[in-house]
């Protein structure tokens, strides 16, 4: 019992879970200004806020670290896919967050772990086992209980969320062809930068309508918890283990749902509170069984 409280409280593990939990408030909180920003921004300004600010924070993090140099690593092919993959998953979820509930798109966007590691044995030719086929398939019967294809709520944006969600996995399969031979910052300054590009090109064709001070603000801090949500994100991963820091992404559905009820009054419907039950179930079953295929391997 002692071993095992230290190996999930132990001084780094305790440091990963604790920086989990905060990326992952960070990330909601800033999902809360984007969709509070939505009455009067474009998604273009969305865009150019959020990434623009990210992209002189992670510069200066990069100053500070005299990683520079690496910004030439930006070139490589696979931080290029990741950075489009990252693209793809920014823009869907900002167009389909002006029309969802965020407890919603935020439940769909964390089944990412089931849909990874069925992802992980297609393309990266991975053993996965038929315990975590299972668990795979009632995860993606969970985004269905939540999307509901078959209901009065499903529209395009639950397509663009579902979207979103491919381009989420695309990001971390191609985070993890990268590796650690790409500093984590450099692959976040790349991503950022295309979405600070792209979104020029979206202001180019939608113009630059004012904004009030109130949204100008809302901006502001929506990129400065995006971008404390990544740093402490790496933190989270550079000092915990992978699998006992992971379960803990799922505080972010939480301080959705919070977030959701407290602001707007969203509740999910029945079935969508049993899908996200079985996403989370899945994705936790998922986390646990690569915990116990990692140290089968030590052994």
């Amino acid at each position: 019992m002692k071993a095992l409280v230290q190996k999930f409280f132990g001084s780094g593990n305790r440091r990963g879970i604790l920086s989990m939990i905060t990326a992952m408030l960070l990330f909601t909180t800033n999902d809360v200004f984007v969709k509070l920003s939505t009455e009067h921004a474009t998604s273009g300004h969305i865009m150019l806020m959020r990434s623009g600010g990210a992209v002189l924070i992670i510069f200066m993090i990069l100053l500070i670290k005299g990683e520079t140099r690496q910004l030439k690593l930006s070139l490589d092919r696979n931080v290029l896919l990741r950075a489009l993959s990252d693209l793809i998953a920014t823009l869907t979820f900002v167009y389909a967050i002006f029309h969802m509930p965020l407890p919603n798109l935020s439940a769909i966007v964390l089944g990412s772990p089931v849909v990874l590691t069925a992802c992980g044995a297609l393309v990266l030719r991975e053993s996965v086992g038929w315990r975590r086929w299972t668990a795979v398939c009632f995860g993606l019967a969970g985004v269905l209980l939540i999307v509901q294809p078959a209901g009065e709520s499903f529209n395009v944006w639950s397509l663009l969320a579902i979207v979103c969600l491919f381009g989420v996995v695309g990001r971390d399969l191609f985070t993890r062809i990268v590796g650690i031979s790409v500093p984590a910052t450099v692959s976040i300054f790349s991503a950022c930068l295309v979405m600070t590009l792209s979104a020029l090109v979206m202001l180019a064709s939608e113009g630059w309508p004012p904004l009030a001070p109130r949204e100008l603000i809302y901006l502001s801090l929506s990129a400065i918890f995006m971008t404390g949500g990544y740093v402490m994100s790496i933190d989270a991963m550079r000092h915990g283990e992978l699998a006992v820091v992971g379960p803990f992404r799922y505080t972010g559905l939480l301080a959705a749902l919070f977030y959701g009820y407290t602001i707007w009054g969203d509740i999910p419907n029945d079935m969508a509170k049993i899908g996200i039950a079985v996403v989370v179930g899945s994705g936790l079953y998922i986390l646990h069984r690569e915990a116990v295929r990692t140290r089968a391997a030590k052994r």
